[in-house]
This record gives structure tokens, C-alpha cells and sequence, in this order.
């Protein structure tokens, strides 16, 4: 029986409010989840504001705002090199699962592919292969838990990252310049809203091709954004057949 659930899909995609939906509907259900959201910053699986130096890991909200600056180049995430931290993260994973509550389902808003996708493709520019072969060793880590992945297919990337804005006042001044000034958007050429939404399309079709190869259940839902009430029902009557 599945014991983790992980919803992924571009941002804007609805992740956090799917997860927080399968996560409630198992509840009613009675039973025992941990719904953990990107941002929390105490991630069981994921290191999201934590750095790496002298073979240590520090969160750096234990460190006082004057002194980020002395971490911020050996942060997990946007810091290190790749080969120093695709092993720290396979091993945060490993560690999830060796302490993972037998009586516990877990469902976590993305993590398996957008974190590793933000960061071999976006920031690296790495082949596709590199990536495939980080999330597919991800995937065999956490295989004892048979974990399902829900996909959120988005169609319309860039009417849905619009609408969010809407609602996020500043966001896309931080996104924007992370994908385009990213090795990858370099890669392209890639400038403003419309180099933006390059990237992500771009994304889509990669983590679609490497969830395919993975040991893993996975359940697309295409374009729920267009009828959330109709996707919902889907996942109700998945959740209801037992995950």
C-alpha cells in the first residue's frame, strides 16, 4: 500500500492545494498523514534553507539574518556544486525513509521532480540524462514506501502563471530572473515572461519522459486547472478505492 503520496507539476499547476486535498480526503478516511508543503522549511525529505560547510549542515534559520551572507555561497540549493550536493540530497532521502512512520502517509507537494529539475536543468543546465538518472536514484530510495506520484499536465503555462501573479504581487520579478539568467535560459537564449515560459514548457515535456521510466505509480491528471471540480472528483474516487 502506498505510503507516499507526492504531487508534481510546473508552478501554477495547483500542487499545494491538490496535495492539501488528497491530504484532507485520506484523513476523512481516518487515516494517520503528514502533509508537508513546499516552503515549510523542516522538509523530512528535502533540504529547502539549509547550507553545507566543514562537513556540516546548518539550517540557516538558526542563523541570524546579519550572517546569511557568510552561508548564502554553501546553500544546499543555488549554492554548491552539483556533485557535492546530489549526494547530500539522495542521502536526506534515504534518511526520510529509514525513520518514515510505519503508521504515517505522507503526501508531500513536489520534491521528487521540480526541486532536482530547478536544479540540473535551470541552474546547471545538465543533460537530461543527468537528471533522470538523480530522480530515477531518488525513486529506488523510496521505493520501499510505493510511493505514487500525481502529475499536474498544464497546457496552458502561461494564462495559468498570469493568473497567479495576479494574486502574487512580486513573485514573477524573482522568477523570472531565476529561469532566464539560469545556465539553461542562457542555453536559449531565453529573455522575459515569454523565455520564462520557454523554460517550463521545456520542463513539462522532460519530467513527463523521465516519470515515464520510473519505478514509481504515477496518475496525470491533464489540464485540472480547467476543471477543478472534475479533477477532484477523479482523485476523490482514487482515494476512495484504497491508494
Amino acid at each position: 500500500m502506498t505510503r507516499l503520496i507526492i504531487v508534481e507539476g510546473l508552478p501554477c499547476s495547483g500542487k499545494s492545494s491538490t496535495a492539501r486535498f488528497i491530504a484532507n480526503a485520506l484523513e476523512q478516511q481516518g487515516k494517520h498523514v503528514r502533509f508537508v508543503d513546499e516552503g515549510t522549511g523542516n522538509h523530512p525529505a528535502d533540504y529547502e534553507f539549509h547550507a553545507y560547510t566543514d562537513g556540516e549542515i546548518i539550517p540557516l534559520s538558526t542563523i541570524p539574518t546579519d550572517e546569511w551572507s557568510v552561508y548564502l555561497s554553501h546553500k544546499i540549493y543555488d549554492g554548491l556544486p552539483w556533485h557535492i550536493e546530489a549526494p547530500l540530497m539522495l542521502e536526506k532521502w534515504r534518511h526520510f525513509v529509514r525513520e518514515a512512520d510505519q503508521d504515517t502517509l505522507y503526501v508531500f507537494n513536489c520534491v521528487l521532480l521540480q526541486n532536482p529539475m530547478c536544479e540540473t536543468m535551470m541552474r546547471f543546465n545538465l543533460p537530461e540524462e543527468v537528471s533522470a538518472a538523480h530522480i530515477r536514484a531518488i525513486a529506488e530510495i523510496i521505493a520501499p514506501l510505493e510511493p505514487t506520484v500525481v502529475y499536474l499536465h498544464n497546457d496552458d503555462i502561461a494564462d495559468s502563471v498570469r493568473r497567479a501573479a495576479d494574486e502574487r504581487p512580486g513573485w514573477l520579478d524573482a522568477v523570472i530572473p531565476y529561469h532566464v539568467d539560469g545556465a539553461y535560459g542562457k542555453s536559449i537564449g531565453a529573455a522575459g515572461f515569454d523565455g520564462y515560459i520557454a523554460c517550463l514548457a521545456e520542463r513539462q515535456q522532460r519530467e513527463a519522459r523521465i516519470l515515464h521510466t520510473l519505478p514509481v505509480r504515477a496518475i496525470r491528471l491533464d489540464n485540472p486547472q480547467r476543471n477543478w471540480e472534475h479533477a477532484h472528483a477523479a482523485l476523490a474516487a482514487w482515494l476512495t478505492g484504497g491508494v
